[in-house]
C-alpha cells in the first residue's frame, strides 16, 4: 500500500464510523481471548486463507503482552512439508472446547461445509466472531452464527470505499486488538495514534508467509 493511500485512509476514516466499528469488533476479540483464556482459532474460506492476519495478530500478541491473542491458523488444505504452526487442518474445529474463540474471515460466501463446522463450534461453547467480505449479503448466514460480526467491505455509498478492502480492514482489526487500554487517562493509547504504526506496516514490504 503506497503512502498516498495511507494518507487517504487516515483522512477518510476520520469522517466515518469505521474507526469506531472496527475498534468495537477488535475489542470483542481481545475481550474474548483475555476473558476465557481458551485460545484463538483463525479460519478462512476454502478460497481465502487469512495467513496475513495470523501473522499480524501474532505480532500484536507479543506487543500487547497478551499471548492468547496469538492465533492458531486452521487451514482447509495443509500442503506436504508445512511447518508445524501451518499444519492445523479443519479437524481442529471438531475439537473446539468451551472458552475458545473462533475468528472466521471470509472474502466470499463461506460455503456450507465451513458454516456447519462454525455452527458446531458455537454449540460446543466457542465464541464466534466473523469478519465478512462477502458481497451483497452473501455472508448473512455466517453473520447470523457469529456473536460479533464486522462487514469487511465498505458499501459503494460509503466514502471509505475508496480506500478500504478486506485486507486493510484486517490490518485495522489486528492493530486495534493489540491496543493497550490503560486505566489512567493520560496513559491511554488512542486508536488514532496506533494508525501511525499501522501506516508503517502498510507501507513496509509484506511479511514472509507466516
Amino acid at each position: 500500500m503506497d503512502a498516498v493511500r495511507v494518507a487517504l485512509l487516515r483522512e477518510v476514516l476520520a469522517g466515518t464510523d469505521w474507526l469506531h466499528d472496527t475498534r468495537c469488533f477488535a475489542g470483542a476479540l481481545r475481550g474474548s481471548v483475555a476473558r476465557h483464556r481458551g485460545g484463538l482459532l483463525l479460519v478462512g474460506s476454502e478460497e481465502y486463507e487469512p495467513w496475513h492476519l495470523a501473522a499480524h495478530l501474532d505480532d500484536e500478541a507479543a506487543w500487547s503482552d497478551l499471548p492468547e491473542l496469538s492465533p492458531t491458523l486452521v487451514r482447509h488444505r495443509v500442503p506436504p512439508g508445512a511447518a508445524a504452526h501451518l499444519s492445523v487442518g479443519l479437524g481442529r474445529l471438531e475439537a473446539v472446547r468451551r472458552g475458545e474463540t473462533l475468528l472466521v474471515v471470509a472474502a466470499e460466501e463461506p460455503g456450507a461445509g465451513l458454516l456447519e463446522r462454525v455452527s458446531d463450534a458455537r454449540r460446543g461453547g466457542a465464541t464466534v466472531l466473523a469478519l465478512d467480505g462477502a458481497p451483497d449479503g452473501a455472508g448473512a448466514e455466517l453473520r447470523a452464527l457469529a456473536h460479533e460480526a464486522l462487514p469487511g467491505l465498505a458499501g459503494p455509498e460509503d466514502p471509505a470505499a475508496a480506500v478500504l478492502d478486506l485486507d486493510t480492514v484486517q490490518h485495522l482489526v489486528s492493530a486495534a486488538a493489540g491496543e493497550n487500554r490503560l486505566p489512567a487517562p493520560g496513559g491511554r493509547r488512542r486508536f488514532r495514534d496506533r494508525l501511525a504504526r499501522l501506516a508503517d506496516q502498510l507501507t513496509a514490504p509484506p511479511p514472509p508467509r507466516w
